[in-house]
């Protein structure tokens, strides 16, 4: 009797057909699995909000990859998965371009004032038209901090609408006609301040009351990196105040986010950490986190790993 295709489990929501066809005669996949499947699972598919932690990895003995889907590794544990010779694949660039697109949406609904002006014209006061001013793009400074994939596409965008763009890295050097040495030269500069940088010790609440003090008044601040990059109170007050102009989010910490002040404020957009699933996104990202998992559990070297050190410890089953 042949032995049973390997099991590959769902964490979070996982549409079976966004990942059928790399599975097809590879793979089983569970998409809401049970306990006993969990501990049959070789491998899975994480969602953002799915955490893999050593209890978790305690409770599926014969894992040897896990995909995730997106960049973002904050919730997975990569030492113990590493210690036990687990892959944690992720999927850079499947989502770059949507994400990208979505941060300059954001700066563009806030800079054209979208907002107020559905709602001047929802409530039947087109007379008080003029009381809202409506920005410009073009001419303008964007400010991308994180010069990765998506930093770069939003960099192309932003200079395709007119505008000039700065970029500050921490770890990867921008090119000189983008760079900026720090970040506060960077937001001290910028009309509109866009966030692409993961979550580590020194990028939380990078963005605080001290650093938003020196933003140039009504600038727009989009944040669609990770939620705890901004510091909500301080950026509040900043908008209160009239330093920021308006305040897009796409990320939050905790997901779901409990209510904040912030998010009732007329110049406030706020998504749920979605804008690097459109149609097109979702299916490649899908796909590339499928395939990933197929090639770990068939002997490849998947296209790129969180932990590229996994393969030093031998996943031997069982516990380990």
């Amino acid at each position: 009797m042949p032995e049973p295709l390997p099991l590959v489990v769902g964490l979070g929501v996982v549409d079976p057909e966004l990942v059928a066809g790399a599975f097809a005669g590879r793979c089983r996949f569970a998409a809401d699995p049970d306990e006993a499947e969990l501990l049959e699972a070789q491998g899975a598919i994480a969602r953002a909000d799915a955490t893999i932690d050593r209890a978790f990895l305690d409770r599926t003995p014969r894992l040897r990859v896990v995909a995730r889907t997106g960049v973002g590794v904050d919730r997975v544990d990569l030492d113990t998965a590493t210690a036990r010779g687990i892959a944690v694949v992720v999927t850079p660039g499947s989502g770059a371009v949507a994400v990208a697109e979505g941060a300059i949406a954001m700066a563009m609904h806030l800079v054209k004032r979208f907002g107020r002006l559905t709602e001047l014209v929802r409530s039947g006061r087109w007379a008080d038209r003029g009381s809202v001013t409506v920005g410009d793009l073009a001419g303008s400074t964007l400010g991308v901090v994180g010069f990765g994939r998506i930093g770069r596409h939003a960099a192309t965008l932003g200079e395709a609408l007119g505008m000039k763009v700065l970029a500050y890295d921490p770890v990867a050097e921008p090119p000189a006609a983008h760079r900026c040495a720090t970040l506060t030269e960077l937001v001290s500069h910028s009309d509109v301040i866009t966030l692409h940088l993961p979550l580590t010790p020194d990028t939380h609440h990078l963005l605080d009351a001290e650093m938003l003090a020196l933003t140039k008044p009504g600038a727009i601040l989009v944040n669609c990196g990770r939620g705890s990059l901004i510091d909500n109170d301080a950026a509040y007050g900043a908008l209160l105040a009239g330093r920021l102009g308006g305040v897009g989010l796409d990320v939050f910490d905790p997901e779901p986010p409990q209510h904040h002040p912030l998010f009732d404020h007329p110049d406030v957009v706020l998504t749920p950490h979605l804008m690097g699933l459109s149609t097109q996104a979702t299916a490649a990202t899908f796909t590339a986190a499928a395939t990933g998992v197929v090639d770990v559990l068939e002997g490849r070297e998947p296209a790129a790993v969180a932990n590229p050190d996994w393969r030093h410890v031998p996943a031997t089953g069982g516990t380990r």
